[in-house]
C-alpha cells in the first residue's frame, strides 16, 4: 500500500514541468511561427530555470526580435554572466549593442566572438557588425563641433526655403570636412529641391562610392527615383532597402519615413510604430509619417493620436491630416487614389483640367507628398482661381467677402454637391467633372455669380447625363438635387452659354 503510494507520487513529480520542458515548448512554437506563444513559454522557462544560460539567451534573442533592445541587452548580459565562454551569447550581445547604437561595445563583442569561434556560424554577421561600427563611429573631434552647428544652420535654411544659401554653406562644409557624409546627403536634397537633379544624383552616388551602404544616401536616392517616376530603378533599390534591419534609431526612422513617402505603408508603420513603442519621442516629421502610415494601414486611433502630437509640435500642419476630406474609403481604382492621374491633371496644359486636379488633390491620400515636391506645383505660375481650388483642398478657411470670392465659394459648393453624388470618383465619373470645370472656368472668366449651387449642380448633371444616356429626365434630376424642374431648366440655359463650342 505504502509502496504503491510512493510510486504514484514519483509519477506525479516526474510530470511537473520544469524550465527545460517550457524551453522545448517554446522552440516548437517558434518552429510554427507562433512567437507570442513562444514568448510566453520562454518567459516561464527563465522563471523556472534562472541559472540556465541557454534558456536566457534564447529568451533574450526573442525579446530582441520584438524590438525591446534594452530588455534584451539585460537578459543577454545575465546569460553571459552565467557562461562567459558561450560564443553564441557573445555574438548576440554584439548584435543587441549595435541595435542600441552602442557601437564601440558592439564592435568589441563581435571581435571577441571571432576570436572565440574562428569558424562559427555567425562569422559573416559579426564582420558586418564590425564594418558597420567602424563606418558609423563618430569621426569628428570635439574641437570640430563647429561643423555640427554649420550643418544645423544649413538644415534650418532648407526648412525655410533658403536653398541657395544652404547649398553655399553645405558646399563649404564638405570642402573643409570631406568625410562628413551628413552634409553630402543634405546637399543632394538641396540640389534636388532647386531642380538640379543631375547634381543631386551625382552627390549621392559619390557618397555611396566612398561610404558604401550609407543608409541616408540610399533612402534619398529612393525618394529621387520615386519623384522622377523611375519605377525600374526604384523597385531594385526598394528590394535592397526592404532587406535592411538598421541598428540605429536614426536609421530606422529614416528608413520608415522613406517607406511611408514611397507608398510602402505596411513596412513604414512597422518600423515607426516599433520606435514609438520603444519610447522614441521623435520630431514633427516622425509623427507625420507615423500618422499617415498608420491611417493607411487601418490603425485610425494610432493615426489620430500621432497627428494630435504633431499639431502640438507644429500647429501649421493642421489641414494635412491623411483622413481629411476623405469621407468615404477610397477604393484602389478611385482616381483620388491614382497618383499619376492627379499629376497628369495638375500638370495639364489646360486650366480647367488643372482646376479639376487641384480639387481632387484635396481629397487624396497623396496630397502631402505632391504638395511637398519641389517641382510638381509652381504656385507663382497659377491663376487666382487655380490657387483658390488648391487652397480649398488644404484648409477650410473663409475667403474675404469680395464679389469674386463669394462667386468662387458658390462654385466650390456646386462642385461639392456633384462630388456628394459621385465621389469617390471612378474614371467614368471624371468626365462629368471635366465638363463642369470647363463650364466653371469660362463662367468665372466672365464674372458669373453662381447664384444657386444646387440648381447649377442639377443642371450640369442633367446636361452631361442626358447627352450620354437615354431616359434621363429633368423631373428626376431636379428631385435628385432638391430643386424644381423650371429652376433646373433655367440654369441649363445659363450653363449652355459657357460651352466652348458656342463661345469659341
Amino acid at each position: 500500500m505504502n509502496k504503491k503510494r510512493v510510486s504514484e507520487n514519483r509519477k506525479v513529480i516526474s510530470f511537473i514541468p520544469d524550465g527545460e520542458f517550457y524551453y522545448k515548448k517554446a522552440i516548437q512554437a517558434m518552429q510554427r511561427d507562433c512567437f507570442e506563444e513562444a514568448h510566453k513559454y520562454l518567459k516561464r522557462a527563465t522563471e523556472l530555470s534562472p541559472g540556465d544560460p541557454l534558456i536566457l539567451m534564447q529568451y533574450g534573442v526573442l525579446v530582441m526580435e520584438e524590438g525591446r533592445f534594452h530588455d534584451a541587452q539585460e537578459i543577454l548580459q545575465q546569460a553571459y554572466t552565467l557562461d562567459t565562454n558561450a560564443s553564441e551569447i557573445v555574438f548576440y550581445l554584439a548584435e543587441v549593442h549595435a541595435h542600441l547604437g552602442l557601437l564601440s561595445e558592439a564592435k568589441a563583442y563581435a571581435e571577441k566572438y571571432l576570436i572565440m569561434d574562428v569558424s562559427g556560424p555567425f562569422n559573416d554577421e559579426a564582420k558586418e557588425i564590425i564594418d558597420f561600427a567602424e563606418q558609423n563611429e563618430p569621426s569628428l573631434d570635439e574641437e570640430d563641433s563647429e561643423v555640427l552647428l554649420l550643418q544645423e544652420k544649413a538644415r534650418r535654411q532648407m526648412e525655410t526655403g533658403e536653398f541657395k544659401e544652404a547649398i553655399d554653406l553645405l558646399e563649404a562644409i564638405i570642402t573643409d570636412y570631406p568625410d562628413f557624409w551628413a552634409a553630402y546627403n543634405n546637399l543632394a536634397l538641396a540640389y534636388f529641391y532647386v531642380g538640379k537633379k543631375k547634381e543631386a544624383n551625382d552627390v549621392l552616388h559619390d557618397v555611396l562610392e566612398q561610404n558604401k551602404g550609407n543608409l541616408h544616401a540610399l533612402c534619398n536616392l529612393a525618394v529621387f527615383y520615386y519623384y522622377e517616376k523611375n519605377e525600374e530603378q526604384l523597385a531594385g533599390l526598394l528590394e535592397l532597402l526592404l532587406k535592411l534591419k538598421p541598428y540605429l534609431v536614426e536609421h530606422r526612422y529614416k528608413l520608415g519615413a522613406t517607406f511611408a513617402l514611397v507608398g510602402k505603408h505596411k513596412e513604414a508603420f512597422s518600423l515607426l510604430r516599433q520606435l514609438q513603442k520603444q519610447g522614441f519621442e521623435g520630431d514633427a516629421g516622425f509623427y507625420f509619417w507615423l500618422s499617415h502610415s498608420a491611417y493607411l494601414m487601418g490603425h485610425e486611433n494610432i493615426a489620430r493620436k500621432a497627428y494630435a502630437t504633431l499639431l502640438e509640435m507644429d500647429p501649421t500642419k493642421e489641414g494635412y491630416e491623411p483622413w481629411r476630406d476623405i469621407e468615404k474609403e477610397l477604393s484602389p481604382d478611385s482616381v483620388e487614389h491614382d497618383r499619376q492621374f492627379l499629376l497628369n491633371k495638375i500638370q495639364n496644359q489646360y486650366r480647367s483640367e488643372r482646376m479639376l486636379g487641384f480639387y481632387l488633390l484635396g481629397k487624396s491620400a497623396h496630397k502631402q507628398e505632391i504638395l511637398s515636391h519641389p517641382s510638381y506645383i509652381k504656385i507663382e505660375e497659377l491663376s487666382e482661381v487655380e490657387k483658390l481650388f488648391l487652397a480649398s483642398g488644404i484648409r477650410n478657411e473663409l475667403l474675404p467677402e469680395g464679389a469674386f470670392e463669394k462667386a468662387f465659394t458658390r462654385a466650390l459648393e456646386t462642385t461639392e454637391l456633384l462630388y456628394e453624388q459621385y465621389g469617390p470618383l471612378d474614371y467614368e465619373s471624371t468626365h462629368l467633372f471635366q465638363m463642369w470645370f470647363t463650364l466653371c472656368e469660362k463662367a468665372i472668366s466672365v464674372s458669373y455669380e453662381f447664384p444657386n449651387p444646387a440648381a447649377l449642380a442639377s443642371a450640369a448633371d442633367y446636361m452631361f447625363q442626358s447627352a450620354r444616356y437615354s431616359g434621363v429626365t429633368k423631373i428626376g434630376m431636379a428631385k435628385k438635387y432638391g430643386v424644381s424642374t423650371p429652376t433646373l431648366t433655367k440654369y441649363v440655359n445659363e450653363l449652355i452659354e459657357f460651352l466652348p463650342h458656342l463661345n469659341g
